[in-house]
């Protein structure tokens, strides 16, 4: 939230080794743009996936790592819904995709604009 930068990674499937997939992205941003020691701070709905072994593992060999858990129907979620819903308006309802390459492709395109 910081610094507006969305990383996102589009996934066929939900699973904890996705999301742990998920996690190494963030990681390598930001130790690309942060200072070794800066804590993060993850922000995450109660989706069981996010609670799974194979991600409490990473998040315990990533001690800089800080969970916080939004309660049910929580407001804490707004930017993100927020950057949904500008995608959804400004770039998905506009356009055509044939395939879940071609969709893909958008959110990508769109999200690196925004970014």
């Amino acid at each position: 939230m910081k610094t507006g930068v969305v990383i996102s990674r589009c996934q066929k499937r939900h699973r904890q080794q996705e999301f742990v997939r998920f996690l190494e992205d963030v990681d390598d941003v930001v130790r690309a743009t942060q200072e070794p020691d800066v804590a993060v701070h993850l922000v995450m709905d109660n989706y069981a996936t996010l609670k799974a072994p194979q991600v409490k593992r990473w998040l315990q060999k990533h001690p800089r790592y800080h969970v916080h858990f939004t309660p049910t129907s929580a407001s804490w979620m707004n930017l993100v819904e927020r950057i949904f819903s500008d995608l959804t308006t400004k770039q998905l309802r506009r356009g055509v995709h044939r395939s879940v390459r071609a969709l893909e492709t958008a959110i990508a395109g769109y999200l690196n604009a925004h970014n």
